[in-house]
């Protein structure tokens, strides 16, 4: 059995490493040569920081270990949260988070730690018909937390856009155009390195849930805590970028908060839902 939790810990921290360190920070200079805002690069960085989970979770269903991705995704929208308040109250936030469209965003945040421990309570009765309303429900918080950001934040993004100072753009442009296909290609090379460490680390969980009998709920809280690393990354990374001009640090508050919750409603709304799908087809 040992050899088996180290098998995991290697496999499990490999899909961190490759996330963190390739897929995340890709994706992150992607979406800054495209030039995009605080709140999409959030949402990227949000998307991306939710495929450790979404591989542990499928590999979980795919095996039967259906308590195992429920527990899987409570922890880490969890963690999530208390890393990124962590993270806020190192860089000195306070005054940001005060702001009332990072106030609701926060909310729809906490409704995703309570949203999973129902479904918890319903894993004996987990259908097609409740994956599909997970789905309906993450176009809902999708649409709230837009209009939240469009009447409370979108002003602070724009008011960002207008202090960039002008550089050399064609030249700029030229490069950002040749690191974008580069960005692109470690994109694609990270997703098959994941999708085949996902696979050993499926052969894994089976093995100690069914040959040594751990315990479903205990696997999925270690899964929890390991895919949730990636995530403390990028939020100190969001707020550190914009930390040292006052007038700018809301904008690493958006980026912050909107990685947070792409990367909890992903994990509930839409892996879950693909978590169940999966399990009543295999089971």
């Amino acid at each position: 059995m040992i050899f088996e939790m180290i098998k995991f810990f290697i496999y499990a921290i490999l899909i961190v490493v490759i996330s963190k360190y390739i897929l995340v920070k890709a994706l992150r200079k992607l979406a800054e040569n495209l030039k995009l805002k605080p709140r999409t690069i959030g949402n990227i960085a949000g998307m991306a920081t939710s495929i450790p989970e979404l591989l542990t979770v499928t590999v979980s269903s795919f095996r039967g270990l259906m308590g195992t991705s429920l527990y899987n995704i409570i922890s880490s929208n969890v963690i999530n949260f208390i890393q990124y308040t962590i993270s806020l109250i190192i860089n000195k936030n306070n005054k940001e988070i005060k702001n009332k469209g990072i106030i609701i965003q926060n909310v729809l945040v906490i409704l995703t730690i309570i949203f999973p421990i129902i479904l918890l309570k319903l894993e004996n009765t987990l259908n097609i018909v409740i994956a599909g309303i997970l789905v309906v429900m993450y176009v809902i918080f999708y649409w709230i937390s837009k209009k939240m950001h469009e009447r409370y934040l979108i002003n602070v993004e724009k008011q960002f856009e207008e202090m960039k100072i002008e550089e050399n753009e064609e030249e700029k442009e030229n490069n950002k155009n040749k690191q974008s296909f580069i960005y692109i290609g470690y994109i694609f090379i990270a997703g098959i390195l994941l999708y085949f460490i996902g696979d050993v680390l499926g052969n894994v969980l089976e093995s100690l849930s069914e040959s040594f009998g751990i315990a479903e709920w205990i696997l999925g809280i270690l899964l929890g805590l390991i895919t949730s690393i990636p995530e403390l990354v990028t939020f100190f990374e969001a707020q550190k970028h914009y930390k040292k001009e006052e007038d700018k640090k809301l904008l690493g508050v958006i980026e912050a908060t909107n990685n947070l919750l792409t990367s909890n409603m992903l994990n509930l709304f839409i892996i879950q839902a693909i978590g169940i799908v999966i399990y009543i087809i295999v089971i």
